[in-house]
């Protein structure tokens, strides 16, 4: 009767680690693409990198402007006075006064200056293509912390619903051990030992409710809002077949890649302006000029226009420091595409590496699952017969648990394994995923401003109402 009783409490016991093995699946409401959107539209890193890049969009016009007549005007009212004596006013002390207002506009127009002005255009518009580059870079960096927040609340809630569902296994054991104890089938020891075992499991059920808590407040950050019901993340985009397509198509799109290849594509334009500091410089000049005195009916109106040529005969050194500057600045981009490519190359294949050993974990985890369960299975079995003891069912019951908590990390793993691969490649942006948003176009305000309009024109006006939309004005 003590037998089949004790018994009893041991099947109690697998048939709640056996319910373990799978939660129930529960209607859920956030996908990983709805949260790699909401990062998108809300993370301010992203916008304060496109503000970054409209600053340089401003850089073209700029530029631009050094190709235009720059108009000036100039005013002003003067009032003046003389004390004097001389030998025309026969010893006696005069004094005289005037009022007068003078107005004038001017015009310059550079004529040649070696094209250094067109380049400059040329390079700001390869600083351009550059930092858009660069905020495709934080755009990927920015998903890569989302998928990993998105699996870190989803393991860890599924490790704290494992944990919790073993702290009630381990509750049903004690009280079975206990009664087992009362009617002096077992000692003291396996109750112990059960009490011992209860306590460690609550202990790691207290553990991982805080790496839950951790998880879900680093969703936050990365998404812009607390979690919700997480889904399964299903399967990664495909990304290449092997390591050495990895690394091809890395080194065709990797943002930092083609970043640093306009980087330097704008030092070669700087080395070439530098060296044209040189030249002369022709400029068309115009020049009119109103003065009046008012107290009195003397006016003088003045015009001129002209062509100046000028250029540097010696300024201490300084050109020929900036050329060299320029060309050292341009060979330091220039070995810096060189260890960039090394880095890309290297980081895919690491990651490339990262997610087959991802995938054979996880493989191993479901292997080792299925060896736990038998195990468990067949010490339960002998512990009905007597030839096992009560602990050895507690360390059964502990390497199921390790096993599945282990695939849970292990599909973790693999998942954000693979959107570092797809990283990697340059491949994890909102276009590549065709996620649910308005892509940011980064050429719509380049367009706006490369023509550097005024303020008071159409075009200028466009562009203030579209200021005042993005909240900066």
């Amino acid at each position: 009767m003590l037998m089949n009783k004790g018994l009893k409490a041991v099947r109690l016991v697998a048939m709640a680690v056996a319910m373990s093995v799978a939660v129930p699946a529960v209607s859920l409401a956030e996908t990983l693409a709805d949260a790699m959107a909401a990062a998108y539209e809300n993370r301010g890193l992203l916008q304060q990198n496109r503000a970054l890049l409209r600053a340089a969009d401003e850089d073209v016009a700029v530029a631009m402007s050094g190709l235009r007549p720059i108009i000036n005007w100039t005013a002003k009212a003067e009032r003046s006075a003389q004390r004097f004596r001389s030998a025309t006013t026969v010893g006696s002390i005069r004094t005289n006064s005037a009022t007068t207002a003078s107005v004038g506009l001017s015009l310059d127009l550079v004529l040649w200056d070696a094209g250094r002005s067109r380049m400059g255009v040329e390079a700001a518009k390869e600083s351009v293509l550059a930092t858009r580059q660069a905020l495709l870079g934080v755009e990927q960096n920015i998903f890569l912390q989302v998928v990993q927040a998105y699996m870190d609340v989803r393991s860890a809630s599924e490790i704290v619903a494992l944990r919790r569902n073993n702290v009630r296994v381990l509750n049903e054991e004690l009280r079975a051990a206990r009664d087992r104890f009362d009617v002096g089938e077992v000692t003291r020891t396996d109750v112990a030992q059960s009490e011992a075992r209860l306590a460690a499991s609550r202990s790691a059920l207290a553990q991982a409710e805080g790496d839950l808590a951790v998880a879900r407040e680093f969703y936050a950050f990365a998404v812009g809002h607390k979690p919700r019901s997480l889904t399964p993340p299903g399967v990664a985009p495909s990304s290449a077949g092997s390591l050495q397509d990895a690394r091809a198509i890395a080194v065709r799109n990797h943002p930092q890649m083609l970043r640093v290849r306009h980087a330097v594509a704008a030092a070669d334009i700087n080395v070439r302006i530098a060296r044209a500091q040189e030249a002369p410089q022709i400029s068309l000049t115009s020049r009119i000029g109103l003065e009046d005195t008012l107290d009195n009916n003397n006016f003088a109106e003045s015009g001129s226009v002209g062509v100046e040529m000028s250029g540097p005969i010696y300024q201490g050194g300084r050109i020929s420091a900036l050329q060299r500057q320029a060309i050292a600045r341009r060979d330091a981009e220039r070995a810096n595409l060189h260890e960039v490519r090394a880095n890309v190359a290297q980081n895919v294949g690491d990651a490339f590496a990262a997610m087959r050993v991802a995938r054979a974990a996880r493989d191993a985890s479901q292997r080792q699952i299925r060896a736990a369960q038998v195990a468990f299975n067949g010490v339960r079995e002998e512990a009905k017969l007597g030839a096992r003891t009560t602990l050895d069912v507690l360390n059964a019951e502990q390497e199921l648990l390790d096993a599945k908590a282990g695939l849970i990390t292990a599909v973790a793993n693999e998942t954000v394994a693979s959107y570092s691969l797809l990283a990697a490649m340059g491949l994890l942006t909102a276009e590549h995923l065709k996620l649910n948003v308005t892509l940011y176009d980064p050429a719509a305000y380049y367009n706006m401003v490369k023509t550097a309009p005024t303020r008071r024109s159409k075009q200028g006006q466009q562009l203030d109402r579209v200021l005042r939309a993005l909240g900066k004005e």
